[in-house]
């Protein structure tokens, strides 16, 4: 019968407990391995936290985002995922509604004159973009 370490429940942190861990480690020059012995946090985790902490203060590395930036970046990426599924609604129900409106995407349909209607645009001469 063999034994397995169960793992440790994933707890989580309040951002003031995080910059009080920071805070032993940076101003008060404790350890990393007696902070995180004495608050029982693995010094993965409290590594982790304290590189942050000297991205944040600008004084990391020069690839390392920010706390601010990486909170932006999740946002763009959120925003783009939005709305590159929105597009490819919007492309699905176009091919629903007018299926015969396939065109190269480098040819648009133009119709000049007061008989211009938006179902008439197959008929509509093409002209190249940027020609």
């Amino acid at each position: 019968m063999s034994t397995t370490m169960q793992r440790r429940p994933r707890r989580q942190y309040t951002p003031e407990f995080r910059a009080g861990a920071v805070k032993l480690v940076l101003e008060e020059g404790k350890s990393m391995a007696q902070v995180a012995k004495d608050l029982d946090l693995t010094r993965s985790a409290l590594e982790n936290w304290v590189r942050q902490a000297r991205v944040d203060a600008s004084r990391g590395t020069a690839e390392a985002l920010t706390t601010s930036e990486k909170d932006e970046l999740a946002r763009l990426r959120r925003e783009n995922h939005q709305l590159r599924m929105e597009r490819e609604i919007l492309k699905k129900l176009h091919r629903q509604i007018w299926p015969e409106l396939l065109f190269d995407a480098s040819e648009v349909g133009v119709r000049v004159g007061a008989e211009a209607s938006a179902h008439d645009a197959r008929d509509a001469p093409r002209f190249k973009l940027g020609a």
